[in-house]
């Protein structure tokens, strides 16, 4: 008899093919505000992918919001495509088969959405299903993961694509304050596609099956992770509250244990943790509430240091490290977490 929960089929990632190390952004930008330049310059990211943009009349790059919002959708159109490719590809799947596309962005607001701009660059079939997530920050993977995953199950036999694609660099302000030095440093361009079906056809792959979900909102932490407009610089701009890695930590194991439960399951049946890549101090009160080790969240780290904060799709890029890795055996429980605005907590359980 068919288990109607959905498999992760395929997963694939592209970014920018610029990158630069930190040091290399400041000096592109001119900064030397010693307390910026340490905050770029932690070791935790070493390296992002970036659309940086052209050096203006004073020396140093600059970008109206509307170059700002056309940056975006160039940039998505360039790496979007690409995590689509990679992603199915390897699956054997051509992109006519998709039955139901769901993007996730944060990085920009478009109306027709990035749904519509994928499947007429890529050739879609017209009837293909969209829905597209806007403004819901890095824990947004995992919602549509979700939205994705129950189309599956509703929908047997047909393939449904996830992509998140956000271009961190067109939400960049530059505007000397420490509020925006903190975005500056941490956020990289990124895009990742997951594919999923609902199958008895695919009950001998090697592909994790999606077992639940989990969501914890932290409404007293509303306005911990905004984003909103800045008057003074006439550009959206986002904002990260100090103590988002308290909030975060000290409320993360409550969704786990719900996860865990439903299943009855305990943290020690679980070999895999896909941790969002949202900060060294994030993720250390990630470890230390939920009771992790450093191994468990070594991709979560490795992402972290090459890319910086992907947003959306961070936990795409770990999953795919994992996979490479090649230490996954079947029967195997993973968990998947991230954090974001709201404040939020998702969570999601898979088993190969």
């Amino acid at each position: 008899m068919l288990d109607a929960r959905p498999r992760i089929l395929s997963v694939g990632t592209a970014n920018p093919p610029e990158r630069y190390r930190q040091t290399e952004v400041l000096d592109r930008f001119k900064v030397d505000d010693p307390r910026i330049r340490s905050l770029f310059t932690s070791s935790h990211i070493q390296t992002r992918h970036l659309y940086m943009p052209p050096t203006g009349a004073d020396g140093a790059p600059s970008e109206t919001q509307g170059e700002l919002l056309a940056k975006h959708l160039r940039g998505a159109m360039e790496i979007g495509p690409q995590a689509v490719d990679r992603c199915l590809g390897p699956a054997g799947v051509d992109v006519r088969a998709v039955d139901h596309l769901v993007c996730i962005s944060t990085t920009g607001f478009l109306a027709p959405g990035l749904t519509a701009h994928l499947m007429k660059k890529m050739g879609f079939r017209e009837d293909c299903s969209r829905a597209d997530i806007v403004g819901m920050g890095c824990n947004a993977g995992l919602n549509g993961l979700n939205l994705s995953a129950a189309w599956a199950m509703a929908n047997p036999g047909r393939y449904s694509l996830m992509v998140c694609i956000e271009i961190c660099s067109a939400a960049y302000v530059f505007d000397g304050s420490m509020r925006t030095a903190i975005v500056n440093s941490l956020f990289g361009d990124g895009s990742a596609a997951v594919l999923l079906r609902a199958s008895e056809r695919d009950e001998r792959a090697f592909a994790p099956k999606i077992l639940g979900f989990n969501s914890h909102l932290i409404a007293p932490a509303i306005a911990a992770m905004r984003y909103d407009w800045d008057e003074e610089a006439g550009k959206f701009s986002f904002f990260l509250d100090r103590d988002i890695p308290y909030v975060v930590g000290a409320n993360a194991e409550k969704p786990v244990k719900r996860l865990l439960d439903a299943h009855g399951l305990r943290r020690r049946h679980i070999s895999h943790w896909l941790v969002h890549s949202g900060g060294k101090k994030v993720v250390d009160a990630i470890k230390y509430n939920v009771g992790l080790s450093d191994w468990d969240v070594r991709h979560t780290h490795s992402v972290l240091r090459d890319f910086g904060n992907l947003s959306s799709g961070s936990f795409l890029f770990s999953f795919q490290r994992l996979l490479d890795e090649g230490r996954v055996k079947r029967g195997d429980y993973g968990v998947m977490m991230t954090m974001g605005p709201g404040s939020t907590i998702e969570t999601a359980l898979i088993r190969w």
